[in-house]
C-alpha cells in the first residue's frame, strides 16, 4: 500500500524538483510493551533454585528496632535538640561540635552489622570463605597498622593498604563485656594460592584469647605479611572474629615460627567452621585490599626462598581483515594506516610535528576558535576530517610527545 501511494505521489511532482524522501524505519523484535526488560534477562540469566541456593545465617541476632520504635527515638531526640538553647546558640555561631567517636558508636549498634554485611556481600567474603552461609558483624573490630611514627593504616571494609605497610603486626582491640569470654582471631585471604586455587592463606591465628588480650591468647600461626602476587590485581585480607563458648585445644594447628612455608598455611576457612561450629560463632569481621608493590622482592626472595611470581596476560593480536581491491565507504587514508607498521605511522606524525618547530622562535599559538577557519575548497573530505582532528588536538597526533 505505501508503494502504491508513493506511485500516486510521484506522478504530480514536477520533472527537475528536488524532493527528500524520508525512508520508514523497521521495528526489529517485540514493540517495547511486549519485549522484556533488561532486569528481567538478567533475572533468567542469575536465576538460582531456592531449594538448594539459600543462605544460612550463622552468626549472632542484631537487634532490631520496631518502625514505632525508631520513630519515637528519633522523635525525642529533635525534640531535645530543639528545646536546648545553648545547641542553638552553638550552632548559630559555628561552634557546634560533632562527637565522630560517639557517631560511630550509634552507628555500630544500629545500621552498622547490616552495612558491613552488604560490604561484605559485594566483596564475595561470604561467599569465597563461608560458602552458603553468612553472619551480621556485632563485635566492632578496631584495626590499624603502625606505619611511621606518624602514620598509621587503618583497616576498615575494603581499603587500599599497601604491602610495605601491613609488613608488621597490626594493633586490634574489640569491646568485651566479660574477661573470661574466650575468642578467636584469623586473618585469610581467599585470593593467590599458588597451590589450590580452592583453598585460602592463613596469614593469621590466634586461639583461645580472654577478652581482648591478644598477647593472653594461643599463637598458632604467626603473623605474615600479605603476599599478592604481581600481575592478579586487588587481594582480599579478611580479619574474622570468632566467639567461643568454651577452650578449644587447637594443637593440631600450632606451626612453629617463622612458618614461612605456604603449604603450611593452606587454609578452609569452612572446613575450619564445620568442624568446630558448636563451639564457634562469627562476630566480627574487617577487610582490606592489597596489591603487589617492590617490597615484596625481598620476601620472596630471601624470606620464602622461592622465585617471585608474576602473571602476565597474552593479549592475541588485534584481527585485521584482508585488504580489499575497492574498499567502499571507507576513509582510504585510516584504511591504509590498518595495514601499516605502527611506527611508520608515529614517525609520519613525528615528521610533521618538528615541521613547525624552530630552535630560535616559539611555537606558534593554537587557534582560538578552529571552527572559524575555512578550509580551501579544493581539498579533500578525507584531508579537512584529519585537519580538523590536527587543530581540536584529536586522535593519533596526542600521542607524538
Amino acid at each position: 500500500m505505501a508503494c502504491r501511494l508513493f506511485r500516486l505521489l510521484k506522478n504530480d511532482i514536477p520533472s527537475g524538483s528536488v524532493y527528500q524522501i524520508r525512508h520508514g524505519h523497521w521495528l526489529r523484535g517485540k514493540p517495547p510493551g511486549e519485549a522484556r526488560t533488561i532486569k528481567q534477562r538478567l533475572d533468567e540469566l542469575n536465576a538460582q533454585d531456592p531449594e538448594i541456593a539459600f543462605k544460612v545465617d550463622i552468626g549472632f541476632k542484631v537487634p532490631q528496632l520496631s518502625r514505632k520504635e525508631a520513630t519515637t527515638i528519633y522523635h525525642d531526640h529533635i525534640v531535645k535538640i530543639k528545646n536546648d538553647p545553648e545547641i542553638e546558640r552553638k550552632a548559630r555561631n559555628k561552634e557546634l561540635w560533632i562527637d565522630s567517636k560517639e557517631l560511630k558508636k550509634d552507628w555500630q549498634q544500629t545500621s552498622g552489622p547490616n552495612h558491613i554485611k552488604q560490604i561484605a556481600d559485594h566483596y564475595g567474603v561470604y561467599d569465597d570463605l563461608f560458602g552458603d552461609a553468612y553472619f551480621y558483624p556485632t563485635v566492632p573490630l578496631d584495626i590499624h597498622y603502625d606505619i611511621d611514627d606518624d602514620k598509621i593504616g587503618v583497616v576498615y571494609r575494603g581499603n587500599f593498604l599497601k604491602p610495605n605497610e601491613t609488613k608488621n603486626e597490626p594493633t586490634i582491640t574489640w569491646e568485651s563485656n566479660n574477661k573470661d569470654d574466650l575468642w578467636t582471631l584469623l586473618l585469610t585471604t581467599p585470593d593467590g594460592n599458588f597451590t589450590d586455587k580452592e583453598l585460602e592463606y592463613c596469614h593469621w591465628f590466634i586461639g583461645n584469647i580472654p577478652g581482648n588480650d591478644l598477647s593472653k591468647g594461643d599463637l598458632l600461626m604467626p603473623y605474615m605479611r600479605p603476599i599478592p602476587p604481581h600481575g592478579i590485581g586487588y587481594c582480599r585480607y579478611i580479619f574474622v572474629l570468632y566467639k567461643q563458648n568454651k577452650k578449644i585445644d587447637f594443637n593440631e594447628y600450632k606451626m612453629d615460627a617463622p612458618c614461612l612455608k605456604l603449604e603450611n598455611r593452606n587454609w578452609s576457612t569452612k572446613d575450619f567452621y564445620k568442624k568446630y561450629e558448636d563451639i564457634v560463632t562469627p562476630a566480627g569481621l574487617s577487610f582490606y585490599q592489597a596489591d603487589w608493590d617492590e617490597s615484596l622482592k625481598d620476601f620472596y626472595y630471601n624470606q620464602l626462598q622461592m622465585k617471585m611470581p608474576m602473571y602476565e596476560y597474552d593479549f592475541p593480536a588485534p584481527y585485521i581483515r584482508p585488504q580489499e581491491w575497492f574498499p567502499k565507504g571507507r576513509p582510504f587514508n585510516i584504511y591504509l594506516d590498518k595495514y601499516r607498521d605502527p611506527r611508520d605511522v608515529n614517525k609520519d606524525y613525528l615528521l610533521k610535528k618538528l615541521k613547525e618547530v624552530h630552535p630560535f622562535r616559539p611555537p606558534k599559538p593554537p587557534l582560538k576558535y578552529p571552527a572559524a577557519h575555512a578550509y580551501p575548497k579544493d581539498m579533500p573530505s578525507w584531508l579537512k576530517t584529519r585537519e580538523t582532528k590536527d587543530r581540536n588536538n584529536w586522535g593519533r597526533i596526542n600521542e607524538i610527545k
